[in-house]
């Protein structure tokens, strides 16, 4: 049997907390294969969720752990932990650039720095577009320190049929990425 991984999420102020909810939503379904999961949301973040989806609907996921911000006593502010994967999702550019600039001003970019620093998986979904030459430098930066980006570009070759399903598209990508086992949409499978 496989170990069971404790994973981290952090959740920007970038555009497209539809991402967020669907990858949370998805989580909750995978104790299986998830220890735990602790969240880190900015204020930003909050602010964007109720605008985009009209409802504080994150406060719902209770089976998860909410840190705050500024939470350095955070388990995962330490690589001692042993959370295996970090998912920035959506990632606004400017806490990737934090990311990649080593800056760990709170506690998103301190988990960033650990996760990158501990040889873990760190995921970010960047929700940007179009890419300046200093997102893509940084982009770059974070992918030589061993972190993967993943833009949150939806695919269209499974004729999603709801926005969730069209999240789903990135999220789906993400969660393979952290290495766990979904039912998902696979081409030609």
């Amino acid at each position: 049997m496989t170990e069971k991984q404790k994973i981290i999420v952090a959740i920007t102020g970038a555009s497209g907390s539809i991402y967020a909810k669907v990858l949370l939503d998805k989580l909750a379904t995978l104790s299986d294969q998830v220890e735990k999961v602790g969240i880190v949301m900015s204020h930003n973040a909050k602010d964007v969720w109720k605008h985009e989806l009209g409802n504080e609907d994150y406060k719902l996921y209770t089976d998860f752990t909410f840190y705050e911000k500024m939470d350095f006593y955070a388990p995962f502010a330490s690589g001692s932990a042993r959370y295996k994967t970090m998912i920035v999702c959506p990632c606004s550019m400017g806490t990737m650039a934090r990311i990649a600039s080593g800056i760990s001003n709170d506690l998103t970019t301190r988990a960033a720095d650990v996760i990158l620093k501990e040889r873990r998986r760190l995921i970010l979904a960047v929700r940007d577009t179009p890419y300046s030459l200093i997102h893509i430098n940084n982009m770059k930066a974070v992918t030589e320190a061993g972190g993967i980006i993943c833009p949150a570009s939806p695919s269209f070759y499974s004729k999603p049929s709801t926005f969730e399903a069209l999240a789903a598209t990135v999220t789906d990508r993400i969660l393979d990425l952290a290495g766990l086992s979904i039912d998902s949409y696979r081409w030609s499978e």
